[in-house]
């Protein structure tokens, strides 16, 4: 019987959700499996894996093919470079604590790459939400002084009419005034 690590989906439509699972190469997709190494979420960014290394490690000695993508996932969390280093350990190419030292730093190192993204994750949707808020006032701004002058306008144009009308009667009462004054000269 051949052993495969591959890829369980669960989830439900267009959100898929995956389980690592050790199966029987003959077995369907998503049936019986031997064991359940860890979990796989693709939707989030970056995706998050929960892996049982040991467990892992453990199928690849005994003999497990890992497909493509359950090759890669067990390269990211460093399964595959546990599982070499013990292949040098049992060759006496090292130690034991050489071989869990190499593996500390290499995962010193790739935690530190995985929090930079995530740092650079968070700091680009902070510029985003900054330069939307920014445009969201300059777009204030601009219908606040909109309505500003739209109302200045209002005013400037019942204003002149209000002086025209008190331009004609002034012009209507001096006359009579005139009027007034010659009759009482007289």
């Amino acid at each position: 019987m051949s052993v495969k690590i591959r890829l369980q989906r669960h989830g439900k439509k267009g959100k898929p959700f995956y389980w690592v699972v050790a199966a029987d190469a003959r077995s369907k997709r998503d049936g019986k499996y031997l064991e359940k190494i860890g979990t796989y979420n693709p939707n989030t960014n970056p995706a998050t894996i929960d892996l049982n290394i040991d467990s892992a490690v453990k199928w690849l000695h005994n003999g497990a093919q890992p497909t493509d993508t359950a090759r890669a996932i067990l390269s990211y969390k460093g399964a595959l470079l546990k599982h070499h280093l013990d292949g040098g350990i049992r060759k006496g190419a090292l130690t034991q604590e050489q071989a869990d030292a190499k593996l500390a730093t290499w995962l010193e190192e790739k935690t530190g790459t995985v929090d930079a993204k995530k740092e650079g994750l968070t700091k680009a949707q902070a510029d985003v939400k900054a330069k939307a808020f920014k445009a969201e006032q300059d777009v204030n701004a601009k219908r606040l002084a909109a309505a500003a002058q739209a109302e200045a306008d209002a005013i400037a144009a019942a204003t002149p009419a209000v002086e025209e009308e008190v331009t004609e009667a002034e012009a209507e009462e001096t006359p009579a005034a005139e009027e007034n004054n010659e009759t009482t000269e007289a």
